[in-house]
């Protein structure tokens, strides 16, 4: 299907959706934004993007949702974008959402003749500054091929899994490794400094060796310095885990360990600390540690 325009809207600026917007308006793409707030959309404008404040002046084919869950997206859609969206546009979730409630909402849409693709990434706030997503993608394969320019634009690794749904899906897999390793690397940073090892020495090693992960490698300068300022907040990350759990019901699936990281996730973010980078489930190991 010809798309109505080559202009892409992107809704939400956070620590993903920022250097999306600003990614897809340096090269060269007609990128509109909208967000609450407004210091990220002026930062989005600097780099060439065009802000508007209604949501019914949406005027983009294709429309991004970099917003943490179906709520933000129901929300928007009734107030303003989905009256501005016409038949053949195309709506993309690319937050962590619920696989099965995503594809509820593609039905509804489908009615009115727009079409949804569930889009969720991988990678962090670094992959989308450095424009290496990776993007799970949900839907049919021709709307994929009309968005692929677009994703191409600030992913690195874009892969078509199935039907609406089947990108969260994806999602939710990745999403149990992330918290688990991290979970695993909390746990060996803390028996590390209490037997009196060397965060730096230990992790040079954990690193080079088959322990090693992406998910280290990202992580490390938050884990060395005891800063762990968000990417990737913690109390998504529960959120997150509990879509995997959800998923799991659905399908029979045994997540025994998931269920025991999600109890740790729930500790930390019931503590105040949900603000915590994901990273920082160290803190409820160390809280735990005698």
């Amino acid at each position: 299907m010809t798309l109505r325009n080559n202009r892409v809207t992107v809704i939400g600026l956070g620590a993903i959706g920022l250097p999306v917007a600003i990614n897809l308006a340096k090269s060269g793409t007609s990128t509109l934004v909208w967000n609450r707030s407004q210091g990220p959309a002026d930062k989005a404008v600097a780099a060439g993007a065009t802000q508007f404040k209604n949501l019914s002046d949406n005027d983009s084919a294709i429309v991004l949702t970099v917003l943490p869950d179906l709520p933000q997206v129901n929300e928007i859609l009734a107030n303003g974008l989905e009256e501005s969206m016409k038949s053949g546009d195309v709506l993309v979730v690319m937050g962590t959402v619920s696989p099965i409630k995503v594809a509820e909402l593609a039905k509804r849409l489908t009615t009115k003749g727009i079409r949804l693709l569930d889009a969720p990434v991988s990678g962090g706030d670094v992959g989308a500054q450095n424009a290496t997503l990776s993007i799970m993608v949900g839907g049919d394969a021709k709307d994929l091929a009309d968005v692929l320019p677009t994703f191409e634009k600030i992913g690195q690794t874009i892969r078509h899994l199935g039907p609406v749904g089947a990108g969260e899906m994806a999602k939710a897999c990745n999403q149990i490794i992330v918290a688990a390793t991290l979970t695993a690397i909390a746990e060996a940073v803390t028996l590390g400094r209490r037997a009196g090892l060397d965060t730096t020495v230990l992790l040079d090693i954990l690193a080079g060796g088959l322990a090693g992960s992406q998910a280290l490698n990202v992580k490390r300068s938050k884990i060395e310095s005891n800063d762990y300022a968000p990417g990737g907040a913690a109390n998504f990350q529960l959120k997150d885990l509990r879509f995997a759990l959800e998923a799991g019901a659905a399908t029979g699936t045994s997540l025994t360990m998931t269920e025991e990281v999600t109890k740790l996730y729930t500790a930390l973010v019931e503590s105040g600390n949900g603000g915590l980078d994901h990273s920082g489930i160290i803190r409820e190991i160390e809280r735990r540690s005698k």
